[in-house]
């Protein structure tokens, strides 16, 4: 098996359907020959907000793949890249690499290295032997903790190169966390206390699923809610107790000032994705 039939091999038994990409990367051939969808986009950075926005609409149920060519492709992906990592956005990035001899000869491209910063990992293939093993902790670090790009390079003289035997992979389990239960208790009896409670729900609902939940508190508690602009919608917005996103720019509602009601308020309810598991944090006013 060729590797890049192998790579193709363990996307789908991961459930990518459909792969972004610009050409010439290979890779989008052999996701087809196995129908992964490929769909071609005129700019890199485009094609890596499509699979950005596959996993935000999945709540990362369905991982995003995006690949490119080597040099001018990869470069042109970076802002894209950085992006998804700003926003925890977890993206299989496949770009192709320079050959193998040249791949750290200035002044070629090396994604590895030059995307290390902005990636949960990033990853050459040296050896088809080593195809699912590199493949397992790129899919591994997808599935885990907080979200993030994870980037497996793939030199451009490699495509001939074959598996020494059968493929044999597992698609990984994803390794969740959960807050320490004496913190719930105590951020649940803040809130129960507090005397003017709001809710500030950020992109960490939308990963956790945790919709009903947080309609539900609101509702509870009697406390208004309004959410970053990665938390949008995570609120009936036409809600009695919505006061919209807050951030630069603030929603003018009727009867409500957003910034008296917050800064005067007794507790803010942060709902968000900071670190690796999901939280509740209070700050008390």
């Amino acid at each position: 098996m060729k590797i890049g039939a192998a790579i193709a091999e363990i996307m789908k038994r991961e459930g990518i359907e459909i792969l972004t990409g610009y050409p010439v990367n290979h890779l989008l051939e052999f996701a087809a020959d196995i129908n992964i969808r490929p769909v071609i986009v005129r700019q890199e950075r485009i094609g890596l907000h499509m699979a950005d926005a596959i996993s935000r609409v999945t709540s990362g149920k369905k991982i995003g793949a995006f690949c490119m060519q080597h040099g001018p492709g990869a470069e042109n992906a970076f802002g894209g890249v950085a992006q998804c990592f700003a926003e925890s956005v977890p993206v299989l990035v496949l770009p192709m690499g320079y050959p193998r001899r040249i791949a750290h000869v200035p002044p070629n491209f090396n994604s590895t290295i030059s995307m290390s910063t902005v990636t949960k990992s990033a990853e050459p293939i040296t050896s088809a032997v080593e195809v699912p093993n590199v493949m397992r902790r790129a899919f591994t670090r997808l599935r885990s903790g907080r979200g993030g790009p994870s980037l497996v390079e793939i030199p451009s003289d490699m495509w001939g190169d074959e598996l020494p035997s059968e493929l044999h992979y597992t698609p990984v389990k994803p390794v969740r966390f959960g807050p320490d239960p004496e913190d719930v208790e105590r951020a649940a009896a803040i809130l129960a206390e507090a005397k003017c409670p709001v809710i500030y729900a950020g992109t960490g609902i939308h990963w956790a699923k945790a919709w009903p939940q947080l309609r539900a508190i609101a509702e509870l508690l009697g406390a208004p809610v309004t959410t970053s602009l990665g938390g949008k919608s995570s609120f009936p917005e036409d809600h009695p107790l919505a006061l919209g996103s807050g951030g630069l720019a603030i929603p003018k509602r009727s009867g409500i000032s957003w910034t008296r009601l917050t800064s005067s308020s007794g507790l803010a309810a942060h709902l968000h994705r900071r670190t690796s598991v999901w939280r509740c944090r209070t700050e008390e006013r």
